[in-house]
């Protein structure tokens, strides 16, 4: 039996925070919808440790990992400093400013979550726009998150056949609203307990 790796079996947690957290903006400019596509692409698409405390909050930082703190802002620097799972390209679209927040849907090439479309909320500190949520899918496609594991299981080479085909099988029957929690909730329980059934 091939045990449970917590960090293989929980991808929104350690990957999302890759993918999301280096979102450069396609055109730029000096206006706040320009800024926030800018902040996205950034941190979605570069690996600089310094993107954990310049381009995203505290708060973001903590949704995407399984710790708390300075220690949630120091897993982030790590898993930049690897520079893996980044996106190839970030589409912005849909922005929405009001006052110091913002949101924005974020459509990715590559990355941890492939295909899939999330909406993002930012906030404004010091004249900057930082990433501080993960509200949801934009677009949410049940079936190609779990085609999207699959391949990046069987790339890792950590699991059987058998439990890639089982785990990713539930993923791709989620609902949206589980698939959020699951992904975006903040912990890694029901995960956890999704992977340990296929074990």
């Amino acid at each position: 039996m091939i045990p449970v790796n917590k960090r293989t079996l929980v991808p929104a947690v350690s990957l999302l925070a890759a993918a999301l957290v280096t979102l450069a903006a396609c055109g730029g400019g000096s206006s706040d919808e320009g800024k926030i596509a800018a902040t996205i692409e950034t941190a979605a698409t570069t690996s600089e440790p310094s993107n954990c405390t310049e381009l995203k909050t505290r708060r973001f930082v903590e949704q995407n990992s399984a710790k708390k703190g300075a220690a949630a802002v120091e897993t982030c620097e790590a898993e930049a400093r690897e520079g893996k799972n980044l996106a190839s390209s970030a589409t912005v679209s849909n922005v929405s400013v009001e006052g110091g927040k913002a949101t924005a849907q974020v459509a990715f090439k590559g990355g941890s979550l492939g295909s899939q479309a999330v909406e993002v909320g930012l906030v404004e500190e010091g004249g900057s726009w930082k990433l501080d949520h993960i509200e949801g899918f934009a677009d949410y496609d049940g079936k190609a998150l779990g085609e999207h594991f699959e391949k990046r299981f069987e790339e890792e080479g950590e699991l059987s056949s058998r439990q890639i085909r089982c785990i990713t099988g539930k993923i791709a029957g989620l609902s949206q609203a589980e698939a959020e929690e699951a992904f975006f909730g903040g912990a890694t329980e029901q995960i956890i307990k999704l992977a340990k059934s296929c074990v």
